[in-house]
């Protein structure tokens, strides 16, 4: 058991599945009281139901307080894990781009609003957002999805470096193929780059864990990221020309 999440009040945004679902799974395991969030009421009831925790569904920009009131009036842990996988290019339409801002990296900034006043005051909270690794390389096919999991980084990133001596621990997971709902979306762009190494939600969970475990801020349930990540930063024309080529493979299989 992880003694830092036991009896914590603990909100799973977009845990009606997937990686949220396994999220929330997991929490309730190790002894914590958890709000599941979904879009879906019927999907956050139902894991909800099957781990004993409370069920708040609705937009996750704006449950923080309900759930802080279903928990009897303390959030410990906040997972911000709804996302929006979006496709498309530069021309993608607007309404796309700005929904996958607001879902994608809005919704945590408006959680944070929410959560750090009461947070700052104690000392103590604990911050979980799902990026992706795309927020930290790219994905080929959907450029909405990559530039606002680059920001949701940024953003984790920027909480860490600013409240990590006030007591707030913060993470982010980025992960590359997970079996969910979202990757089964990905198309062929998803089929050529992330369903070699896809693992299950579980496996993401576990690392989550022991990233709490170790209190570490970045989480990579793809081990092998630290090194493209690496190359990224120290050679990035080397990088983007091995990107390019898969972008290429792609193309010649539309």
């Amino acid at each position: 058991m992880v003694e830092a999440v036991q009896d914590a009040g603990v909100v799973v945004t977009g845990a009606g599945g997937g990686i949220g679902a396994a999220l929330a799974r997991r929490f309730a395991a190790e002894g914590a009281r958890v709000v599941v969030n979904d879009l879906d009421a019927a999907k956050a009831q139902a894991v909800a139901d099957e781990i004993g925790g409370i069920a708040v569904p609705g937009d996750a920009s704006a449950i923080v307080a309900e759930a802080r009131d279903a928990l009897g009036g303390t959030v410990d842990v906040y997972c911000a894990n709804a996302g929006l996988a979006s496709g498309g290019s530069e021309a993608a339409d607007e309404k796309v781009w700005a929904l996958a801002w607001d879902v994608n990296v809005m919704a945590h900034v408006r959680a944070a609003q929410e959560l750090l006043p009461a947070w700052l005051e104690r000392g103590s909270g604990r911050f979980v957002s799902t990026v992706s690794a795309a927020g930290l390389l790219t994905m080929i096919g959907a450029a909405p999805y990559s530039v606002t999991k680059h920001g949701a980084y940024a953003f984790a990133e920027w909480l860490s470096l600013t409240y990590r001596h006030r007591g707030i621990n913060v993470h982010a997971i980025c992960p590359q193929g997970v079996r969910t709902d979202m990757l089964d979306a990905t198309g062929s762009a998803g089929d050529l780059v992330l369903q070699p190494t896809a693992i299950e939600p579980e496996a993401v969970a576990d690392a989550l864990f022991k990233g709490i475990e170790e209190d570490r801020f970045l989480i990579l349930p793809h081990p092998e990221v630290a090194g493209y990540y690496q190359v990224r930063a120290a050679e990035p024309d080397r990088w983007l020309t091995n990107m390019n080529h898969i972008q290429q493979k792609w193309e010649a299989g539309q």
